[in-house]
């Protein structure tokens, strides 16, 4: 089948990101997609080499774009009124799916796969339906390509940063950051400073949090010495090596949705930056993972997780202890482990717009 899937880069790298995986993991799977994205920039780092399969192509300004067989309007972008009256005038009419932010809200899973008749406008006649991903049998699931943790198991993380320059030395713990402005970083440094610690800095708010902090120019490829903690400046990363740096990292701090999802198949611990919104509905949507997430936690390890999420994500004073127990790192492997169970996003897309249309 040949799927449009239509992305607007809002203000940060999440929306380009999931849209890139997802094109990507269906051209994978023998599908063609084209990429309407309207800033295809970051695509030049997140993806340099491209993928078999996919077009990417500059948002259509005008009409005369033939649809495909699936149209997805990823978080509610707005399809261009053009293409609509096309979708509209094709038989048969393209499946139309809008693809949503991902959340452990209960409301998603008394949305998903809800149907949108269009009565007017230029896609009248057609009917949307909603796609959310989740986390239980009653949601979309999370991207996960095959044979992602085959490569996972297969791969050495020592190796993998001394080919960057950035080797930990004996008995350093790796810590990757990855997160938004804002982030009470002077806590954290204090803690990594007391003990070995070799923290690598992603480029953008990350690395000029830490270089206010440090009072140092964040130069990728260069290692900066504090106390115990040695912090390295990472250069920007294709996705398939971000995911490396997850792998090879002990702690794991990221941010949004793309990276959010990476760090639990990684299977390591991780506190999460949610993106923070006006009306903080951020809060209620962090808090409903938290739920899920530490559910058959051991009752220290969840108010250790718990407290120190709070504290990244300014609603709490308790400090994270800068590394992570070894519960947590059990945790997080059976936290995959029942995600596992779960059939992958993709593979549900591809059986929902054959089952709903």
């Amino acid at each position: 089948m040949l799927w449009d899937l239509f992305c607007r880069v809002i203000d940060n790298y999440g929306d380009a990101g999931v849209c890139w995986r997802l094109a990507a993991d269906l051209a994978s799977r023998g599908h063609a997609v084209r990429l309407w994205i309207d800033d295809p920039a970051p695509l030049q780092w997140m993806a340099p080499a491209g993928a078999p399969g996919v077009a990417v192509q500059p948002w259509p300004q005008s009409g005369g774009a033939t649809p495909g067989d699936v149209v997805i309007e990823a978080f509610g972008c707005e399809l261009p009124p053009a293409f609509l009256a096309a979708m509209a005038a094709r038989s048969p009419a393209p499946r139309w799916v809008n693809l949503e932010y991902l959340s452990a809200e209960d409301y998603v899973e008394r949305s998903h796969g809800l149907p949108s008749p269009q009565m007017s406008g230029p896609g009248a006649g057609l009917e949307k339906r909603f796609f959310y991903p989740g986390f239980t049998p009653r949601t979309g699931g999370l991207l996960r390509e095959p044979g992602l943790l085959e490569q996972q198991a297969g791969f050495d993380g020592a190796a993998w940063l001394h080919r960057l320059g950035l080797a930990p030395r004996a008995g350093e713990q790796v810590v990757s950051l990855f997160c938004y402005a804002g982030a009470p970083l002077p806590a954290l440094l204090a803690a990594w400073a007391e003990r070995p610690t070799l923290l690598l800095a992603t480029p953008g708010a990350a690395s000029e949090a830490l270089g206010q902090a440090l009072k140092a120019v964040p130069q990728p490829g260069t290692v900066l010495a504090r106390g115990a903690l040695r912090v390295g400046w990472l250069p920007a990363l294709p996705q398939t090596e971000f995911d490396r740096l997850l792998w090879a990292s002990d702690l794991n701090f990221v941010r949004g949705e793309d990276s959010f999802v990476r760090a639990q198949w990684a299977g390591k611990p991780f506190v999460w930056h949610i993106y923070p919104q006006d009306d903080d509905a951020h809060v209620a949507k962090l808090l409903a993972f938290l739920r899920r997430y530490l559910d058959g936690a051991p009752a220290p390890l969840a108010a250790e997780v718990r407290a120190a999420w709070y504290f990244w994500n300014g609603l709490g004073d308790t400090a994270p202890a800068g590394s992570a127990p070894a519960a947590w790192q059990t945790h997080s492997e059976r936290w995959r482990e029942a995600l596992l169970a779960q059939a992958d996003l993709s593979a549900q897309l591809i059986g929902f717009v054959s089952e709903t249309h």
